[in-house]
C-alpha cells in the first residue's frame, strides 16, 4: 500500500481502556461521531488508532468542536493518517499551503452536487479525505455520504456477479461543479482550471479494499462510460448501480457547524453537497491522504490512459 493510512481492524480496536475515543454511530450503515479527542499533530497514538478503526468500520467519522484547528493544524493531524497529496491534480492549493483545497462556494457558486468519489480520474485516488468547516450558512449546505461496500453487499447476487466483471473509464473532462452552473463566469472559469490537464483512468467497477478486504463499488460522477459497452447500455448500467449506491439506506447526511471536521474512507464511499443554501457563505477546506491503485476482484490493477498524477501523489507528507 502506498499510504500508511490504516492498519487492520483486528490490530486497532475502536476503543479500549487506554484511549478516551468515543464512537457513536449516527446511521444504520454509515457514519459515526467520534468524541473525546482534540485533533492535532500531537494526538496520542492510541487515539489515532481508535480513529483509524472507527473510520474503517463506519466509512465516515465526524468531530464536533475542533475550532482550535487552522489549516496548518488540520494538515498536521492529517499527516498522522498518511502521506498527503497536493490539493488537487489541476486546481491550485490555498495560498501558503499546497496541501489544502479551498472549497469556497459562497455567493451562489453551489458545490459538488453530483455523487462522486474524490479524484477517481487518476490511477491512485486518495485513501481518505479530511474536511474542515470554516464558514457555514445558518441553514442548508449539508453533505451526504454513501457506503459503497454496503451497496455492493446488498446488490442481488446476479448484479454482484456482473459488477465484478465490469470496468469503467473515469475522466476529469466532466466538471461536476460547472455542470450545475454552466452559464456563470465562475462556472466557466472552474471548468477551465479543472480540465486544464486531461486525466483518464480505467478502474474496476468493483475494487477490493486494501485494508478490510471488502468489495466496494467504484463509480460516481467521474465514471463516464463502461469499457466495451456502447454509450446507451453503458449509461443505463451506470445509472442502475449509482441509484443503488445512493439509496437512503446506504447514506448519512451531516449538518455542519463551524469547527466540525469529517474524515471519510475514499475507497468505500461517495459523497455530495446538498445545494440548498443559495448565496449564503459556505466555505470548507479539504486535505487528502495518498491512496492505492485500485485492484479488481481478479487481481488486476487500474490502468492510467491519460495524464501523469505522480506530482499529485508524489509529495512526502
Amino acid at each position: 500500500m502506498s499510504s500508511s493510512l490504516l492498519t487492520s481492524v483486528a490490530e486497532t480496536p475502536a476503543a479500549d481502556a487506554s484511549t478516551a475515543v468515543e464512537v457513536s454511530p449516527v446511521a444504520g450503515r454509515i457514519g459515526a461521531v467520534v468524541s473525546g479527542v482534540r485533533l492535532g499533530g500531537d494526538l496520542p497514538d492510541d487515539a489515532v488508532a481508535g480513529i483509524r478503526a472507527a473510520l474503517l468500520a463506519h466509512k465516515v467519522v465526524f468531530f464536533r468542536g475542533q475550532d482550535h484547528l487552522d489549516g496548518e493544524g488540520q494538515a498536521a493531524f492529517a499527516r498522522r493518517l498518511g502521506a498527503l497529496t497536493t490539493a488537487h491534480p489541476t486546481v491550485p492549493g490555498l495560498d501558503g499551503n499546497d496541501r489544502i483545497l479551498d472549497l469556497d462556494y459562497s455567493g451562489g457558486a453551489g458545490g459538488a452536487e453530483h455523487w462522486h468519489t474524490d479524484v477517481t480520474f487518476v490511477d491512485a485516488p486518495p485513501a481518505a479525505s479530511v474536511l474542515r468547516a470554516v464558514t457555514i450558512p445558518p441553514h442548508g449546505g449539508d453533505t451526504s455520504w454513501a457506503n459503497t461496500a454496503a451497496a455492493y453487499d446488498t446488490l442481488p447476487a446476479e448484479l454482484r456477479d456482473l459488477a465484478d466483471k465490469l470496468w469503467a473509464l473515469h475522466s476529469n473532462r466532466f466538471d461536476y461543479v460547472a455542470a450545475a452552473h454552466p452559464q456563470t463566469e465562475e462556472g466557466r472559469r472552474r471548468a477551465e482550471v479543472f480540465s486544464s490537464v486531461t486525466y483518464e483512468t480505467e478502474h474496476p467497477v468493483v475494487r477490493v479494499h486494501p485494508e478490510t478486504g471488502e468489495r466496494t463499488l467504484l463509480l460516481g460522477g467521474f465514471a463516464r462510460s463502461l469499457v466495451g459497452f456502447p454509450p446507451q447500455q453503458s449509461a443505463a448500467l451506470i445509472k442502475l448501480f449509482q441509484e443503488h449506491i445512493t439509496r437512503l439506506e446506504n447514506t448519512v447526511r451531516w449538518t455542519w457547524a463551524e469547527g466540525d471536521l469529517a474524515i471519510w474512507d475514499n475507497r468505500a464511499t461517495q459523497h455530495r453537497v446538498v445545494n440548498d443554501f443559495g448565496d449564503q457563505a459556505r466555505r470548507l477546506q479539504r486535505i487528502t491522504v495518498v491512496g492505492d491503485v485500485p485492484v479488481s476482484v481478479d487481481g488486476r490493477p487500474s490502468v492510467s490512459r491519460s495524464g501523469d498524477a505522480s506530482a499529485y501523489n508524489g509529495h512526502a507528507g
